[in-house]
């Protein structure tokens, strides 16, 4: 395999869903390691350097059957999948009750045979891991449960929410300290010396069968923040942080192994500093859904080597679908924004066909939604374009927007580039629903002296600028409402 870029495209596929699809396309049984070989081919078609199987270990019993008593998640349920059976529900992904593979997605056999047929197309493999707790029918709740926060009876008669009885044992149910406690999972104690030890052998065991990590909730690992959550019945607070110990011991074995992490509470700054390759950006994802574009903007002048390490998006499996949260044109504007930015681009699976339904996890299967031909279009078109050298190593840098005294609508556009020394993009988008028009200030000194096309490769129209003008007084622009340009830039005159 070659080195990992560094700006990668992640697809991230819901396994369990998926292959049930699959099984209906093809009209036979498919597991991980009888996915068709057109299908792996259909992948790598558009052009993922990275695909995330969410969902593949050992889901919990236990877990399914606490769930099932869960009013607010049985009506989540029924929301997303109106003719809902008990079948349906296969457990939660992030109740975790073995990391092996689930026999049901073909075991780890099957899994090995998957990334097999993705390292064979150049794509890396990625799978989840859940640090903040397991399941409670996990083998260390009976073996190790020194491993874990507990209680006592007068806290389960008190808070039976936040704790759960498992044989003649009190133990928390797993929470971040801002949301009611998750009743189907168990809280782990991040630290007691000798879970450590178990997690980093638990990490290098999954370290053997993919290339990376999506760390589930990461920052609850943080010292600071645990010791915050739990107080005193986490014990003494250790002098190094959880991550900070994990990721080092883990990549003495493979030191390419990517570590992502789902991230929040602006705490992206310093668990890159304990050693993650990729941070969620939720923050940008926040001022997009709900803010304007000036916001977000001022989101992107943070220091470079913090933008390079962020995960773009505009939808995963915890967020809204992007068809639904982004109406109109928005989507489009919000996906030629966040596909073209630095650090990694997360695309989930369905996004692409426009769904619009958001699938709790547990469930194996979704409702029938048509695929929206010209939005699946659109995508094609745009994931062809951003494949390229030059978006996954290539630099980026914003541009600066100018406007008029009686004209500031240039605040509702989005300019930056992408270079690689021998490729240039110009990206302009207009994150609004009004018509918007500003003077861009291209910031390649060499541009001086020449003429220049600008060929939109999502339009196919071309256009010819001066050099002198774009860097000086900057190109003018005036876009329609959610309307965007994608300049590849070419000189008139070599």
């Amino acid at each position: 395999m070659k080195a990992w870029p560094k700006h990668p495209v992640i697809y991230e596929i819901n396994t369990w869903v998926w292959l049930g699809e699959l099984e209906g396309i093809h009209k036979r049984p498919v597991t991980l390691a009888t996915v068709p070989a057109e299908e792996w081919d259909r992948l790598a078609g558009f052009g993922f350097d990275v695909i995330w199987l969410m969902g593949v270990w050992e889901r919990s019993p236990a877990g399914i059957a606490i769930s099932l008593q869960n009013r607010g998640l049985l009506e989540d349920f029924t929301r997303a999948l109106p003719d809902l059976t008990a079948a349906d529900n296969v457990g939660s992904p992030y109740c975790v009750r073995r990391y092996r593979v689930d026999e049901r997605l073909g075991g780890p056999e099957g899994l090995a045979m998957a990334r097999n047929m993705l390292r064979q197309r150049g794509i890396r493999l990625i799978l989840d891991f859940v640090p903040n707790h397991i399941a409670p029918d996990h083998p260390w709740v009976s073996e190790h449960p020194e491993y874990l926060i507990q209680g006592d009876s007068a806290d389960l008669l008190h808070n039976p929410a936040a704790f759960l009885s498992v044989g003649d044992k009190v133990f928390a149910c797993g929470r971040d300290p801002f949301f009611p406690a998750w009743p189907d999972v168990i809280q782990l104690n991040a630290f007691d010396p000798g879970l450590r030890t178990a997690m980093i052998e638990t990490v290098r065991e999954i370290a053997a069968q993919c290339d990376g990590i999506r760390c589930d909730m990461a920052m609850l690992m943080l010292n600071n923040i645990f010791a915050r959550t739990w107080g005193d019945r986490a014990g003494i607070n250790p002098t190094e942080d959880f991550w900070s110990m994990l990721i080092p011991a883990v990549r003495k074995n493979q030191g390419d192994f990517l570590f992502l992490a789902e991230a929040y509470w602006d705490l992206e700054w310093e668990l890159q500093q304990q050693g993650f390759d990729f941070c969620y950006d939720k923050k940008l994802y926040d001022r997009m859904e709900h803010g304007d574009a000036e916001s977000a903007r001022l989101h992107l002048h943070a220091d470079s080597f913090y933008q390079n390490k962020m995960v773009r998006f505009i939808e995963n499996h915890d967020e809204p679908r992007a068809a639904a949260a982004f109406p109109d044109g928005k989507a489009k504007a919000a996906a030629v924004a966040v596909f073209t930015l630095s650090g990694a681009r997360l695309i989930h699976e369905g996004q692409l066909e426009g769904r619009k339904v958001r699938l709790p996890v547990f469930l194996a299967r979704r409702p029938f939604e048509a695929v929206n031909l010209e939005l699946m279009a659109f995508y094609r078109h745009l994931l062809r374009a951003i494949d390229h050298d030059v978006f996954r190593n290539g630099s980026w840098q914003l541009c600066s927007l100018l406007g008029w005294p009686d004209n500031q609508s240039c605040q509702n556009l989005f300019a930056w580039c992408r270079d690689n020394h021998e490729e240039r993009r110009l990206i302009i988008v207009n994150f609004s629903p009004t018509t918007s028009q500003a003077c861009v200030q291209v910031p390649w000194a060499d541009l001086r002296g020449k003429m220049w096309s600008l060929l939109d490769l999502l339009e196919g129209i071309s256009y010819h600028r001066s050099g002198d003008e774009m860097v000086n007084a900057g190109l003018y622009v005036e876009l329609g409402p959610w309307e965007f340009h994608f300049f590849q830039m070419g000189s008139d005159h070599a």
